[in-house]
C-alpha cells in the first residue's frame, strides 16, 4: 500500500497516511455533510462527463445524497433552503433538485427534464412566475440548469454563488427556459 509522509508544523514527519485512513477521512466527511458513499461501479445520476470532469468539477460517481424532501411544493423548498451554501452539488443540479423532491434519478440531466416536460405537455415556456415547488430551467450548457420556484419569483438552484442558493428572478441565468408542473417525474 502506498504511504504519504505527512509533516506537522515544524517540519517533523509524522505518522504515514494510507490510501485507506484517506477514504476513511473521505467517508468521514461526506457523511458529516449529508452525502452517502456508493459502492464502487454504482453511478450517481449526473451529467455525461467529459474527460473526467463534469461542469468544471471532477467527476464522483460514488457519492449520492442521503437526504431527501418529503415529496411536496414546501418540502422542496424547504430542503434547498436547508442546504443553502452547500457547494456540493455543482454540476449536479438535476439531482439536487430531484433530491429536494424526495426522489433522484429519474432524469439524467436538467435540459433532458425541460424536453420531458414539454413532450408531456407540462412546460410553461417563457412564464417567469413559477409556483411554489416548480422547478425552472435555463439553456446555459448541453446539460441545462434547474432549480426549484420559491412562488415569489425567485428561486433555489446549485451554481447560486458557487453553491445552493437563493436568487430573486429567474432571470439569475441567461437563457430561461420556462418551468414545469411542481411534480416528479415532471
Amino acid at each position: 500500500m502506498v504511504s504519504y509522509q505527512k509533516r506537522s508544523a515544524d517540519g517533523a514527519p509524522q505518522r504515514g497516511v494510507t490510501r485507506r485512513r484517506i477514504a476513511s477521512a473521505l467517508a468521514a466527511t461526506a457523511a458529516a455533510i449529508g452525502l452517502a458513499v456508493l459502492p464502487a461501479g454504482v453511478a450517481a445520476a449526473s451529467p455525461a462527463p467529459v474527460n473526467g470532469v463534469v461542469a468544471g468539477n471532477v467527476l464522483s460517481s460514488t457519492v449520492s445524497p442521503r437526504s431527501a424532501g418529503d415529496g411536496t411544493a414546501a418540502g422542496a423548498i424547504q430542503w434547498m433552503q436547508a442546504h443553502t451554501g452547500s457547494s456540493g452539488w455543482e454540476g449536479y443540479c438535476e439531482m439536487a433538485v430531484e433530491n429536494a423532491w424526495g426522489t433522484t434519478g429519474v432524469w439524467p440531466s436538467a435540459i433532458d427534464h425541460w424536453y420531458g416536460a414539454v413532450q408531456y405537455g407540462k412546460a410553461h415556456s417563457g412564464d417567469p412566475y413559477p409556483p411554489a415547488g416548480a422547478f425552472v430551467y435555463w439553456n446555459i450548457s448541453q446539460y441545462g440548469h434547474v432549480g426549484i420556484a420559491d412562488g415569489y419569483g425567485g428561486f433555489y438552484s446549485s451554481s447560486i454563488g458557487g453553491a445552493i442558493g437563493h436568487a430573486d428572478s429567474v432571470y439569475y441565468f441567461a437563457n430561461y427556459l420556462g418551468w414545469s408542473n411542481p411534480q416528479v417525474p415532471a
